[in-house]
């Protein structure tokens, strides 16, 4: 009787099946959230599709594969129950889905996380629509072609041709087995799937720009449907307090400024965030749609040769995270586990992190956003032929969708697009580079951008660069300013623009290889920078004399550690891959949370 009343409710809309047990039950956009959604990770059919025949075998309205897969975990993970490590060029996910009875009058959109790497959708054998881009979030609608309290098919088709150059892959390796800086591949589904129900006038999405200077916000909205006749209701809350509230018209013309007194910024030192609500309104004052979000009030800016958060100079302590788990790989398996990677982080001495060749999923940002950790965004742009035009179209649509996804959290203080471009040409590679410096400005002209993290500059706020030198000495006159004042560079043959004043953020060192069992140390399989460390006190010895040489630069205006965790053979981590320490972190703090002016 229990589970006939629970399916009842579930059927009905009045809970969905986010509770039940299935994995990553939580709300996937704690940025833009709505009550009426459900959750459809868990257990899926699929097919792997070698000779891209599915079609020809009518796949597209597939009713179910022999296989099974959990989802949202990558075949090539544990925690899919598939754990298949060569190489997927083609394959077919299947399941069926319930549209409950109340959301009938209802917009259904159906909302993928992230799909590596091209997908196609369709519902009971109608091709509803298909996306481009391994890491960016994308969304169908299919309300005319389900019906309310009815079930229908899903079918999602994957392609995924990584060594193809026309698509990014970050740090998924190119080869058969891991090997140096490259790890297990991921195909397919990787972050949460869900539908949601949202009025035809509601809300669709919202640009908010925080103006610390004039203690306000401005919020641009955009609407599923446009109306004079309808309104929208915007609240800002403190712990329940409303200290802000304005209502505009719902069309996407509309900018809508709303005051804040007695502003409390957001920080690493002290994370505030605002409670937003909008709500539209229809022409009888009845709420039609709700979404409850968040901000925080801080501003990041260049001035010189420094970045300024919230209008003082601010030093970022920042280190390399990579996002790959032993279980799920790009996948964290719970939320949990995403907020515990940036407390591993911030109990090393960390007050950030460069997010390194992987765009992550929004439940990082909020955790990063709740607990005040400075982050860069970055794209997967490793494996992408930046010369190949098809290319470079790809990484424009995958790269715009990320930043109007992200734009909104506080967190993230800078954009990098571009990471160790050095086999590019002289001609399309500083081209790309520029149009994508144009294009992240005009889509957020609030943070700075890292064009291409390593030096093959072309177009850039930031001057970065990379150096693994283990020597402090050899580092230190490396890092110091020439004669004409300008910084170290990778090389001259690398960088299509001079250095123009920038700060500069040395933006990846250190990389020590260290593994407790000393059996391990030189094995074949085992990868990282330089020599090893005899013993530990070698080590502690090497790290700190490293960090105080890039303290001692005055110009060099914040750096990021190689790495937060060893990942796969890449033993190089703060952390064991499994997350347990590999040092006496007592020890790590006091190191990486040194001041930069006095060494203490």
């Amino acid at each position: 009787m229990k589970k006939l009343i629970l399916i009842f409710l579930i059927l009905s809309g009045f809970i969905s099946v986010n509770a039940q047990n299935v994995p990553r039950p939580e709300y996937p956009r704690p940025q833009f959230e709505r009550d009426a959604w459900v959750n459809l990770n868990g257990t899926w059919t699929y097919a792997f599709d070698f000779g891209n025949s599915g079609k020809q075998r009518g796949f597209t309205n597939q009713q179910g594969f022999e296989n099974k897969i959990n989802v949202p975990f990558c075949p090539e993970s544990k925690l899919s129950g598939v754990e298949y490590k060569d190489f997927i060029n083609n394959m077919w996910y299947q399941r069926k889905i319930t549209i409950p009875a109340n959301w009938e009058d209802k917009k259904v959109i159906l909302h993928f996380g992230a799909v590596d790497y091209k997908a196609e959708v369709y519902i009971d054998g109608n091709f509803v629509g298909r996306h481009f881009g391994g890491t960016s979030s994308f969304e169908f609608e299919i309300t005319s072609l389900v019906s309310d309290g009815k079930e229908h098919n899903l079918v999602l088709f994957v392609n995924d041709d990584l060594r193809s150059g026309k698509q990014t892959g970050g740090k998924q390796c190119y080869n058969y087995n891991s090997e140096g800086c490259s790890y297990t591949r991921t195909t397919g589904i990787w972050q949460t799937v869900w539908m949601e129900a949202i009025s035809p006038y509601g809300l669709k999405s919202s640009h908010v720009v925080t103006d610390l200077d004039q203690s306000q916000i401005v919020v641009t909205p955009s609407f599923y449907t446009e109306s004079n006749n309808y309104s929208l209701r915007i609240t800002i809350k403190d712990k329940g307090k409303t200290v802000s509230q304005k209502t505009v018209k719902a069309t996407n013309n509309t900018v809508c400024v709303l005051p804040i007194a007695k502003v409390k910024t957001w920080s690493p030192e002290s994370p505030f965030l605002y409670d937003l609500t909008y709500e539209v309104i229809d022409p009888d004052k009845n709420v039609v749609d709700r979404v409850n979000s968040y901000f925080g009030m801080r501003k990041i800016h260049i001035e010189g040769n420094r970045v300024f958060l919230n209008n003082k100079p601010y030093y970022q302590r920042l280190v390399l995270d990579q996002g790959f788990y032993p279980d799920g790989i790009w996948t964290a398996p719970t939320d949990a586990d995403l907020k515990h990677d940036i407390e591993l982080s911030m109990q090393a001495g960390f007050n950030g992190a460069r997010l390194h060749q992987k765009v992550f999923e929004e439940r990082f940002h909020y955790w990063a956003d709740k607990l005040g950790y400075l982050t860069w965004g970055e794209a997967s742009s490793w494996g992408a032929d930046l010369t190949n035009a098809e290319t470079g179209r790809n990484f424009i649509t995958e790269w715009s969708e990320t930043i109007v996804r992200d734009r909104n959290h506080p967190s993230i203080i800078t954009w990098t697009p571009f990471n160790e471009t050095w086999e590019s040409d002289n001609e399309q590679y500083p081209r790309l580079v520029t149009d994508i410096y144009h294009l992240t400005k005009g889509l957020d002209p609030t943070r700075p951008i890292n064009d291409a993290s390593g030096g093959t500059h072309a177009m850039t706020d930031i001057w970065s660069f990379h150096n693994y030198d283990q020597n402090p000495e050899s580092l230190s006159k490396a890092l110091t300013l020439d004669a004409s004042g300008k910084p170290w560079t990778n090389g001259s043959r690398y960088t299509f623009t001079s250095y123009n004043g920038q700060p500069c953020l040395y933006d990846e060192f250190g990389g020590i290889k260290w593994n407790p069992s000393q059996q391990k140390l030189n094995t074949s399989t085992s990868w990282g920078y330089g020599d090893s460390p005899k013993t530990l006190e070698e080590y502690y010895n090497r790290l700190e004399g490293l960090v105080n040489v890039i303290l001692s630069k005055g110009h060099i205006w914040g750096y990021c550690f190689t790495q937060l965790t060893d990942v796969e053979q890449e033993q190089n981590g703060i952390y064991l891959y499994n997350r347990s320490a590999k040092f006496d972190m007592k020890r790590i703090h006091a190191i990486f949370s040194k001041n930069p002016q006095t060494g203490k």
